[in-house]
């Protein structure tokens, strides 16, 4: 079946934004993103619902906007699933090949595979992916595609990530109450991973930092496979509460400060520079220098990055990361970031934004940090989905609000004008 003319969609749900995205495969093999939601999250906190009707309601809205922008109307949607209780585990698994020919099948593969979701689990978690690292035929390590080998026994390395029931359970009940069906949940740093890691820095070796909200995802690969994965509950948000309890000030003001002048390195910061923030009610407004600031903000990503530089020693790939780290996500945005994790983790750091293999349409600006997670999710749809999942969601062309007011004030300028023309005619025959 022809992609081309075949929209997937998928929600982005975060702590402090949701995403909806609408896409679809041009003819050059490139994502084109025709419709774009982004509202700000209610009911979320560090990647867990906590209020379906709020969260219902922000889904909505997204799903509204981009359903306008593309002009179509979809069903189903893959979604984003990150937060704090997601876990990751090592297994491997192996099976003897019974076949007369000794040879390796996809079906011996998929059989492995499978086999891993059947993996007893702790009460209340639920396997969310299985990932294939390498394999083992009879004496051969590291093999890749193991498909046509002669062999007596296949063995598999599985990447597990497994999540709570009760938090993928909730997720789902949101995208529903808003009224769509979940098609897949997708652990969202693969997602972001597609798309913005070149498969030259798999290869060398690299750390994904998806900053959110509240919290920050973590993927490590090395020889394009990856080899480890977590969830930091922090992000953001606690740097912009640092900063609001540090200079007493509201927390809207708190989250200007640090978008606007705020720096995750307070020596590259001047000495002389202050802004004028007003205070709570009741009392004068207050100075606070950008030093200050930058301290501020520097003691929190401090902490954070040591949390990660952790999870990077936890994967026992940590001298192996020959192309760095790649910061992306709404805090990556924060000024000197990169020169802070060079500083901490001593690897070379860029922002990573959505690949040149994606464009938007018109005034769709995807070219951002935040977007990484759900333009991920669309090409993941689009190029991983089997044909049979995607057929329903074909294009289906829709009046939008402004086009059904736009038509319906031409109709009624038609019907005022044929009923103009119609008495202008009685009055001349009599």
């Amino acid at each position: 079946m022809s992609q081309q003319n075949t929209y997937i969609a998928a929600i982005d749900i975060g702590t402090s934004k949701i995403v909806a995205i609408i896409g679809k495969k041009n003819p050059e093999g490139r994502v084109e993103i025709a419709g774009l939601g982004n509202v700000a999250a209610k009911g979320v906190k560090r990647g867990v619902v906590l209020n379906i009707e709020e969260t219902s309601n922000s889904i909505r809205k997204a799903m509204d906007t981009a359903q306008d922008q593309a002009g179509v109307e979809v069903e189903n949607v893959l979604v984003g699933i990150s937060g704090q209780h997601i876990k990751s585990i090592k297994n491997r698994g192996y099976k003897y090949i019974d076949n007369d020919d000794q040879e390796v099948t996809q079906a011996d593969v998929d059989q492995l595979t499978n086999e891993m979701y059947k993996l007893p689990m702790d009460e209340g978690m639920e396997i969310i992916h299985v990932i294939p690292q390498s394999y083992v035929v009879d004496s051969e390590t590291d093999i890749q595609q193991p498909v046509g080998m002669f062999a007596k026994r296949l063995d598999g390395n599985f990447h597990v990530i497994i999540g709570h029931i009760g938090s993928a359970k909730n997720i789902v009940k949101c995208v529903q109450r808003a009224g769509f069906e979940v098609q897949r949940l997708i652990f969202e740093p693969l997602a972001s991973s597609d798309a913005i890691l070149t498969e030259e820095e798999k290869e060398a070796g690299v750390a994904l930092i998806d900053i959110g909200g509240g919290t920050t995802d973590i993927a490590v690969y090395y020889d394009n496979i990856l080899r480890h994965t977590a969830v930091i509950p922090y992000g953001g948000f606690i740097v912009t509460k640092d900063i609001r309890e540090g200079c007493s000030i509201l927390q809207k003001h708190a989250e200007q400060l640090k978008l606007q002048f705020g720096s995750a390195l307070a020596d590259l910061t001047p000495e002389n520079k202050v802004v004028t923030i007003p205070s709570v009610i009741g009392t004068d407004s207050k100075e606070i220098s950008f030093k200050s600031l930058a301290y501020i903000i520097q003691a929190r990503m401090s902490e954070i990055l040591a949390a990660i530089n952790f999870e990077i020693e936890n994967s026992g790939y940590a001298y192996n990361l020959n192309a760095g780290a790649v910061l992306t996500g709404g805090g990556a945005l924060l000024k000197n970031l990169t020169h802070l994790v060079n500083y901490e983790l001593s690897y070379d750091a860029r922002v990573g934004v959505p690949k040149a293999s994606f464009i938007g349409d018109g005034d769709i600006k995807i070219e951002l940090p935040g977007f990484s997670t759900s333009v991920g999710l669309l090409r993941k749809g689009l190029f991983e989905l089997p044909d049979d999942e995607i057929s329903e969601n074909k294009e289906r062309l829709y009046q939008t609000k402004e086009r059904i007011k736009t038509k319906g004030g031409r109709l009624v300028k038609s019907i005022k004008n044929a009923l103009s023309d119609l008495f202008d005619e009685q009055d001349a025959d009599m």
